[in-house]
């Protein structure tokens, strides 16, 4: 009994396989930063809304109390504006404050103060 190859080969050679991962890893060099960087322009707009929001929570705070929230927001915490909790800064992770300096009463996420 002689043992011939077969002459209809099946799957792929070395050659064929290094083509298909160079390809992925160039198509993957390129994807990878713009996705990267979209994120965080995603948290940069997340914390913007966030913040606006958060300053609409306190001028109704304003408007019902006559006096303005604490610089740490607990207040409006507690009086339920947010059910689900006064959301965190995404870009940072730190609580939301309250800039309480001079006549200008504006929320502020992450550190860079811009929000």
């Amino acid at each position: 009994m002689r043992h011939q190859p077969p002459s209809n080969r099946r799957g792929f050679s070395l050659m064929e396989l290094l083509a298909v991962v160079t390809i992925l890893g160039i198509i993957a060099a390129i994807i990878v930063p713009r996705v990267a960087a979209s994120s965080e322009v995603a948290k940069q707009k997340t914390c913007v809304y966030n913040c606006g929001h958060i300053h609409s929570a306190v001028e109704r705070y304003r408007d019902a109390t006559g006096a303005w929230p604490s610089a740490d927001l607990h207040e409006i915490d507690i009086l339920e504006y947010f059910p689900d909790g006064i959301p965190v800064c995404p870009v940072s992770g730190a609580a939301y404050t309250l800039n309480v300096t001079g006549d200008v009463y504006r929320v502020q996420g992450h550190t860079d103060g811009n929000h």
